[in-house]
């Protein structure tokens, strides 16, 4: 830690950086930031994750606009509250007065007159004394409201856990309004001497807002425990060594992004290297993008549940060769019990494109209270009504939502009104659109043309399947 905070401490003063001579690196521009490249080519930059960045961004905007948003109202609510209870407190207070003046004045009728000037006199002198009380105890509160009501929300900190050439916490440092410090990390040495290079190559905004340490990027997230606004994850392959220590740095109602770029595993190429990294079991399927998505949701929540945490998934996508999650992060006990629920096994026919959904758990509610049982099962016999085989068994996976449309809604019509500046505009719009026009309560999903095989006749057009399955009253839509 202590050689952390002084690599941090030395690359603020500028004492650490070392002269470079420009014509050793080409200059690769991607929306406002620029990073040197060395001829070598020493440091991994991965050009066509351009659309991993920009997505990410345009989920940062939202995420930022939102919290903002959430700290208003919460701060409102917060205010309403301490005014009633002022409100509560002055009338109890009011109450005993009015009855001692009733009391006393009823007494005094009973004695002689001068004796009941005197008692007039000693009643007034209360009543004087107790209505100031109530003014004199009602400013502490008062100022407390106010206090609480000027609470300023501070800026978002950003932590990029393996931030090689720190391309994306520049773009996020430059093209992000409102954003706070980013920080980036690496734990190699040649990876953390170009991200500074590139820091002090982009100007002061960069210089003030970015900072880069050689560090394990799990220790350094174990020892900053809920420090962090967002936590971006975008390892070469699994992410799933980082999640443990990811979950426990974000913040109550923080996000968390992950990318995960082992795809052959995630989609049932190695079914047991991926239970063994995500506790879960892949099918190969047409629908095996969407479950690796699933799977990876999966692995995260059980992550969070450890420590009494869940997620809620604002954005899932598949994308070239990876996909990437991007879930916010709450803690509450109760809530977590909620997991078994959204989770399930899935049987998948080996002759058919057929498959069902068998969910971990269920509730049963009985008065006012909520029992949490076992799911029941099975949901299918052991040979499928559809073609007579049997059925494979994967999972658990995520079979919840994936997206938030609210969410998905506001990040598309952020990136129409801002499309100069994102590189990749045409590749994230198309995108997030069929992502808006997907039904959110349906897991993954069939094939026409499987189906089609399976009946063994002629596929007809997917606008006219559309069109007769709305007309016939039911939902369809177009995977990602």
């Amino acid at each position: 830690m202590g050689d952390i905070e002084k690599t941090g401490e030395e690359e603020k003063q500028g004492t650490n950086a070392k002269p470079f001579d420009l014509n050793d690196y080409t200059i690769i521009k991607e929306g406002e930031a620029e990073i040197l490249m060395h001829v070598k080519n020493e440091v991994f930059y991965n050009k066509t994750q351009v659309n991993n960045r920009d997505m990410s961004i345009a989920v940062l905007r939202a995420f930022i606009s939102k919290r903002k948003e959430e700290h208003e109202t919460m701060r409102s609510r917060r205010t309403k509250a301490l005014q009633k209870e002022l409100n509560e407190t002055a009338a109890a207070q009011e109450a005993p007065i009015e009855s001692d003046m009733h009391n006393e004045k009823s007494e005094a009728r009973t004695e002689s007159d001068m004796h009941n000037e005197k008692s007039n006199h000693e009643c007034q002198e209360s009543v004087e004394i107790s209505q100031d009380e109530p003014c004199s105890i009602s400013e502490d509160p008062s100022k407390t409201s106010e206090g609480k009501g000027r609470e300023e929300l501070k800026p978002p900190r950003v932590l990029e856990a393996l931030s090689a050439s720190g391309l994306r916490a520049l773009r996020y440092a430059r093209e992000v309004e409102g954003i706070g410090q980013v920080v980036a990390l690496d734990n190699d040495k040649v990876s953390v001497e170009a991200c500074r290079r590139n820091i002090k190559f982009n100007g002061s905004v960069a210089c003030e807002k970015v900072e880069s340490h050689l560090a394990d990027a799990r220790v350094y997230m174990l020892t900053h425990p809920k420090e962090f606004d967002v936590v971006d994850l975008d390892p070469y392959g699994s992410p799933s060594v980082f999640l443990d220590s990811a979950i426990q740095s974000v913040v109550d109602g923080g996000m968390l992004m992950c990318t995960a770029t082992d795809m052959a595993v995630l989609c049932g190429g190695n079914g047991e290297v991926c239970y063994s990294k995500y506790g879960s079991y892949p099918l190969r399927g047409k629908y095996c993008h969407e479950m690796a998505l699933r799977i990876l949701l999966a692995c995260i929540e059980g992550h969070a549940n450890r420590y009494k945490r869940y997620v809620v998934p604002v954005l899932s996508v598949q994308m070239d060769f990876y996909v990437r999650v991007f879930v916010r992060i709450y803690t509450s006990a109760s809530a977590m019990k909620n997991t078994p629920l959204k989770l399930s096994y899935v049987y998948q026919c080996i002759g058919c494109d057929s498959f069902h959904l068998q969910p971990i758990g269920r509730t049963v509610a009985k008065n006012n209270s909520v029992r949490y049982l076992p799911g029941f099962g099975p949901v299918v016999p052991q040979d499928c009504s559809d073609c007579g085989k049997k059925y494979n068994m994967g999972g658990p996976i995520w079979s919840a939502s994936i997206h938030d449309q609210e969410w998905v809604t506001s990040i598309l019509a952020n990136v129409k009104s801002m499309k100069d500046r994102y590189p990749a505009y045409d590749r994230i719009s198309a995108v997030l659109t069929t992502i808006s026009e997907e039904l959110p309560d349906v897991p993954l999903f069939l094939s026409l043309h499987n189906l089609c095989a399976t009946l063994k006749c002629t596929s007809p057009s997917a606008i006219i399947f559309r069109s007769a399955v709305i007309n016939a009253g039911y939902r369809i839509s177009e995977p990602t």
